[in-house]
């Protein structure tokens, strides 16, 4: 766990134990972790949240708002908030035809958590 960690990482999965496993491994690793269930819960979060790093969102989710949908309108308002996406449909993330997609790493479920991690430490370097 790094000592200066308290880096603020949002995780969008509407997968349960996914969504846990991701919060428990993150908060070990040092980062301020919150989560999020759909694309609803994710936009009440980025409203009430003044500062957030990091977005991990899965690209399929529940009430038809996709990872992108909440990826694009998100770094518009902070410009430095950096995005990783997850899916089990990576291919489906680039045919989206956002700049985001094409920008953002896409790990395909299922991935290593350490993965992940090293993803994290490039971004926020």
């Amino acid at each position: 766990m790094s000592e200066d960690a308290q880096d603020v990482v949002l995780v969008v999965e509407d997968e349960p134990a996914i969504r846990m496993i991701l919060r428990d491994y993150l908060s070990l690793e040092g980062y301020h972790v919150l989560v999020a269930e759909n694309g609803e819960e994710a936009f009440e979060i980025l409203a009430s949240k003044p500062h957030l790093d990091l977005i991990v969102t899965d690209y399929r989710l529940p009430g038809g708002i996709s990872g992108v949908q909440i990826a694009e309108p998100a770094v518009k308002l902070r410009p430095d908030l950096k995005v990783i996406f997850i899916s089990g449909y990576p291919a489906e993330i680039l045919e989206s035809g956002s700049p985001i997609a094409r920008k953002a790493p896409i790990l395909a479920k299922p991935f290593d958590l350490n993965t992940l991690h090293e993803q994290i430490q490039l971004l926020l370097r």
